[in-house]
């Protein structure tokens, strides 16, 4: 099975550390978040890693090598210029052929990646996107007014549950027929091309752990409870 890791971002709200630190390699415990996300794809069947690189690639290629030594093969696609997070997959197109995984280097989740393959490889779809419920806690009363300023509806502190893309998906290899040869398209501009031609996008709602480590708060959260979101992840936390 194949899995496409964008790891090229800037980390632009992690800064001041990803500076001169790419942020794939922000440790969480013992271990950079890329490695975590590596030994979660190898203990699921996972045997080829190609991760997508642009902002200090060099420490990144350094730290991994060729993946030997997670008993898997890694390989690399530099983005010269930024393409964003779907343009970068159209430098793949001689190296993807089957249905395949692409996620963010910076998520921590205890999804089931092979599941995941397989539930999209079942549907037939173009895409399927593995998404999370969150909830939103109003502290004010919401005013539902109508095209006359009257009074429509009064909501007091209502929590909002919402579904969010948790940065992971699974695509049929012709999805690369979407995206045009070294030209800037992020994920969901993609997503929008497939429906619009008229293409079945699918989502998997994942109940289990997902945080994305992109704010300093966050990060700081992993970082407090290690032992446990380790746990959750189902990877051993001396790094074995």
């Amino acid at each position: 099975m194949k899995a496409v890791i964008l790891a090229g971002g800037l980390g632009t709200r992690l800064k001041p550390y990803t500076t001169v630190f790419p942020k794939p390699l922000m440790p969480i415990g013992e271990s950079p978040i890329l490695e975590i996300i590596i030994r979660q794809l190898k203990a699921r069947g996972f045997d080829e890693i190609t991760l997508a690189v642009g902002h200090l690639a060099e420490l990144i290629m350094a730290f991994f090598n060729d993946g030997s030594k997670y008993g898997l093969k890694i390989d690399y696609s530099r983005e010269e210029k930024k393409l964003g997070t779907a343009g970068g997959l159209g430098l793949l197109k001689n190296r993807l052929k089957d249905d395949f995984l692409v996620m963010n280097g910076d998520v921590l989740t205890s999804l089931d990646f092979s599941e995941f393959l397989a539930f999209h490889k079942r549907t037939g779809s173009k895409a399927t996107i593995a998404l999370n419920q969150r909830h939103v806690d109003i502290d004010f009363g919401v005013i539902e007014l109508d095209s006359d300023r009257r009074l429509r509806g009064y909501t007091e502190k209502p929590r909002i549950d919402y579904l969010v893309s948790m940065g992971v998906y699974a695509f049929h290899e012709n999805i690369l027929e979407y995206i045009p040869a070294n030209s800037y398209l992020d994920i969901p501009d993609l997503m929008k091309r497939l429906l619009a031609d008229g293409e079945t996008v699918n989502g998997y709602i994942h109940e289990g752990y997902w945080l994305d480590i992109g704010r300093p708060d966050d990060y700081e959260k992993a970082n407090e409870d290690t032992e446990n979101i380790y746990r959750e992840l189902g990877v051993s936390i001396d790094g074995t």
